[in-house]
């Protein structure tokens, strides 16, 4: 009997862009299981997949990335992606060095923020996350694991946690293990509650403690959450929170430590009196009731001081997500809502490790896998195509506007029929960091004459190709960044109001990256502490990651003892032609000047860091460059052109991101961390999420309730 699925001429999908959302897109409509139905082709710019996320291997097949790239415990869907990936992939393990995904990730439990004393040095506060339960990607263990009512019960547990470690007990005295406390129905707790606030002892240490765990259990035994004033749970939480601020202002400056325990708690209690306050568990917006306060004024209104709006913690979480408006740190922007449940989902919902890194670059532990698999499966690829335009058109026969043809900018021909991407380095696939000439037609004249097939100001094209509805594809996935949306697709624009006011409200900001290889371990330099993530540090790179785990990895003849990753935003006043120059100027200003905070045996005198220090692979010993001109032989990044720029998240925006559900063109979706998805933000769970819900849109699989998270509050 003929297979039905296969008696059907299948869908011809075009995926324009390989990034995480536009892979993960493909990964899913070439499931075995959809039996042929879909047949698909990734139409992508340059040589190379990835996106944001790509990477390649350079001189001594170093490893050089787009920026710094760290998974966090709770990207599930990106997990259980990958999981899915690499044991599909069945590498021989005697072959590659990472053949499960065990191998290609590792925890990363030590995390840093940096503040400034009293005395103007800037300090670590250095903080090992003990293991969470489970491993990322394993299925959820409910139906629906995130609630509103069930991170109130986490924050105050955290407090309570955090307490103890504050050490309240008078000084001198032992701590005396808390003893249990008997199980209450709603009555008992309200009595309990009310009896403590006659009392008046939650200034006390003790009092304090034991208000926060009555706090705790209130939450969790008392019916639908109330709003301030229905009961005594709210003048319990204020009392709290009150007694927190006189702890937190009487500290002296020579407690650093103590301070951000502090600091830490005010800040839980705030967001507690800010969900309770707002009535999030009922509101069916969820959390994105809020996301027209940027996070620090939602915090602010709530009553957090101004020391914990200052304090590294508040500043990590702007770094971590690149927030700041038109790249200007002086400009924090971040939508309330988004962070929020971005914070609560980091710190309570890990699993595994708050961090993970990858023990490769992101393009070989990520990219080639997916490319592999993908075509294994029967994915066509087609590099160098860039996007030229999207031909809308509007016909009677359709209810909707459709996309009637793509016109490509064809940037390079090949010699064969395809290019084949991937290098190997020592039995691990890998992409390389330039185009394979060889494969090219002219190549050498291509090289010679310094073609960039990755940059937007790169104007020279090897021809054009029209690819037309009904004869080259029927259903488009637009894959692609949301700045280059105007640039490529202005059609579409002219067709859609709320396409206009998507691109309108998508804000962007270009980032800066750099790179170092260096003769010294970490403690040589003066680095006292684990390998370390830390965020928080000065401008113009506020965020650095010890990447010594991947020197194994690369191909070093003479010896390199570590290997450090620095990332920021980069100021729009940057102009793309000359940007690579000013990232070059802000980094070696930052190692003369910042980095002695951080390694204080990397400098020379006042100002002069010890370029020495840095590998220089490739060039005679006796012939090396000196000073300052030995950064060249490093490694550095401006990310401006529209496909590379960061997704932000700004207050009002979120309102107009487009779902990949969206049917706005009769045979369009969307795939991009900058689409709706239930976590928007610009990050790789919120891009597989997008790819995940384009795949549903084209073929209703996968089911909307297995995307962990697309349903948060």
């Amino acid at each position: 009997m003929p297979d039905p699925m296969r008696s059907r001429s299948p869908i011809r999908v075009a995926i324009i862009g390989g990034g995480c959302a536009a892979m993960t897109t493909a990964f899913e409509l070439s499931r075995p299981e959809h039996r042929g139905r879909f047949e698909v082709t990734v139409y992508q710019m340059g040589f190379r997949l990835g996106g944001k996320g790509a990477s390649g291997r350079g001189v001594a097949d170093r490893i050089e990335e787009h920026g710094l790239h760290l998974w966090m415990g709770f990207y599930d869907n990106a997990f259980a992606l990958m999981r899915e990936c690499y044991a599909e992939l069945e590498r021989d393990p005697q072959r590659c060095p990472i053949s499960t995904w065990q191998q290609a990730f590792e925890p990363a439990p030590d995390v840093a923020v940096v503040d400034r004393s009293p005395r103007g040095e800037w300090a670590p506060w250095v903080a090992h996350f003990p293991p969470g339960r489970g491993l990322p990607g394993d299925p959820p263990t409910s139906r629906a694991p995130f609630s509103v009512r069930g991170y109130l019960v986490q924050a105050a547990g955290l407090v309570v946690e955090l307490l103890r470690s504050a050490k309240l007990h008078p000084p001198g005295a032992a701590a005396q293990p808390l003893e249990p406390r008997p199980l209450l129905d709603a009555a008992g707790v309200i009595e309990a509650v009310t009896r403590l606030l006659r009392l008046g002892v939650l200034a006390a240490p003790t009092g304090l403690l034991e208000g926060v765990e009555l706090l705790s259990r209130a939450l969790q035994t008392l019916g639908p959450l109330p709003l301030p004033g229905e009961t005594v749970l709210w003048p319990l939480l204020e009392q709290i929170s009150a007694a927190s601020r006189r702890n937190l202002t009487r500290l002296v400056d020579d407690q650093p430590d103590l301070q951000r325990v502090w600091q830490v708690i005010d800040l839980v209690l705030t967001i507690m009196r800010g969900i309770l306050a707002h009535n999030l568990a009922a509101d069916p917006r969820g959390f994105d009731a809020i996301n027209d306060y940027d996070w620090i004024e939602w915090l602010r209104r709530h009553g957090a001081t101004e020391q914990s709006l200052r304090s590294g913690f508040v500043r990590g979480i702007y770094d971590l997500v690149f927030a700041y408006q038109d790249g200007d740190t002086s400009r924090p922007r971040l939508a309330a809502g988004v962070a929020l449940r971005g914070s609560l989902r980091m710190f309570f919902t890990y699993r595994g490790a708050l961090f993970w890194r990858m023990n490769a670059g992101m393009g070989d532990v990520v990219f080639a896998p997916l490319y592999e698999i993908c075509k294994r499966r029967g994915v066509r690829f087609e590099f160098f195509h860039r996007l030229r335009e999207v031909e809308v058109v509007k016909s009677a026969r359709r209810q909707l506007p459709h996309v009637a043809s793509l016109v490509f900018d064809i940037q390079a021909k090949l010699h064969a029929p395809e290019y084949e991407p991937l290098v190997n380095v020592r039995g691990l696939p890998c992409w390389p960091a330039q185009a394979d000439y060889d494969q090219l037609e002219a190549g050498p004249r291509l090289r010679d004459e310094g073609w960039q097939f990755e940059s937007a100001l790169e104007s020279r094209v090897a021809g054009q190709r029209t690819l037309d509805l009904g004869r080259d594809f029927d259903m488009v996935v637009l894959g692609i960044g949301v700045a280059a949306i105007p640039h490529c697709c202005k059609q579409l624009l002219d067709h859609s109001p709320r396409w206009r006011r998507m691109c309108e409200h998508g804000e962007t900001a270009a980032t800066q990256a750099f790179q170092l290889w260096l003769r010294e371990d970490m403690a040589q330099l003066g680095w006292p502490h684990p390998q370390i993530n830390l965020s928080g540090f000065v401008e113009p790179f506020d965020t650095w990651a010890d990447m010594r785990h991947l020197i194994p990895r690369e191909g070093w003849k003479r010896e390199v003892r570590s290997i450090a990753y620095f990332v920021s935003v980069l100021p729009d006043t940057a102009s793309p032609g000359t940007a690579s120059d000013q990232v070059r100027r802000n980094a070696i200003d930052f190692l003369n000047l910042d980095i002695g905070a951080l390694w204080p045996n990397a400098i020379a005198a006042p100002g002069q860091f010890r370029w020495e220090v840095l590998a220089c692979e490739g060039h005679d010993p006796d012939r090396e460059p000196e000073g300052e001109a030995r950064f060249d032989t490093q490694f550095w990044l401006a990310n401006v052109n529209p496909t590379d720029r960061y997704s932000l998240s700004v207050p009002g925006s979120i309102q107009h991101r487009i779902s990949p559900l969206d049917l706005d063109f009769d045979n369009l979706t969307v795939a991009g961390d900058w689409t709706a998805t239930g976590l928007d933000s610009g990050c790789v769970e919120s891009a597989v999420m997008s790819g995940l819900l384009a795949a549903h849109a084209l073929s209703q699989y996968p089911p909307l309730e297995t995307i962990v998270g697309y349903d948060h509050p």
